[in-house]
């Protein structure tokens, strides 16, 4: 396996597409998979998702890949979760009922508050580019994803819903939302999830996929 290829979960749900594309695009080697051992197996590891929490949950289930993504996660090789795919590493997810996710990063996934910092209504969903609000000194993973020249990068979102971390260690990045904070990125050790899509944000995602691709040659 090239120390440059990245595994893509195939749970038929995510913009594959487009994220084969832009691993492609900075150098990464994309590999389609759908196999509990070719999760065990893989060496970077994205999740995708798109949709409702409950849906991409079910698919997971469906595949059998819920204990293969728990081995992989804590053998500590990279793992990235983007859109949906954050939300999935969060232990349970309030939209449209209660359901347990898998658990990796202590917390939950709640509505974005549809009202503003002045008492005004706010539309949900969230979509759109805003510009990230950095922690100073993260480890792990995502302080070599979320490297100095993201500091005042912009990100295309898309959702209703983000992570809400039991820790806020673990949330790494957030983004102010009509002056409400939402997080952008959440993280530990060698699991990340990003809400935004790096793989529509431009130069900036490309950055961040640049720098997951290479994570494991530095």
């Amino acid at each position: 396996m090239s120390a440059k290829s990245v595994q893509i979960l195939d749970y038929g749900i995510g913009n594959l597409f487009s994220v084969c594309r832009a691993i492609e695009k900075v150098g990464g080697t994309p590999e389609l998979i759908s196999k509990p051992d070719q999760v065990v197996e893989a060496s970077k590891l994205i999740i995708p998702g798109v949709g409702a929490f409950e849906r991409c949950v079910s698919r997971l289930k469906e595949f059998n890949l819920i204990s293969s993504i728990m081995d992989y996660a804590q053998s500590g090789k990279p793992l990235l979760g983007i859109c949906v795919g954050m939300q999935l590493l969060m232990d349970q997810s309030s939209e449209f009922g209660t359901h347990a996710g898998l658990g990796l990063i202590p917390g939950t996934v709640g509505r974005i508050p549809d009202i503003d910092i002045n008492g005004e209504k706010q539309k949900v969903p969230h979509v759109g580019w805003a510009k990230l609000d950095l922690k100073v000194d993260v480890e792990g993973l995502g302080g070599q994803l979320f490297d100095g020249q993201l500091k005042n990068a912009h990100m295309y979102f898309v959702h209703s819903y983000h992570a809400i971390p039991l820790r806020t260690d673990d949330e790494l990045v957030t983004v102010d939302y009509n002056g409400v904070s939402v997080s952008a990125a959440v993280g530990r050790q060698n699991v990340v999830g990003v809400q935004f899509h790096p793989e529509k944000s431009g130069e900036a995602g490309l950055l961040l996929l640049r720098n997951f691709v290479e994570v494991t040659d530095r």
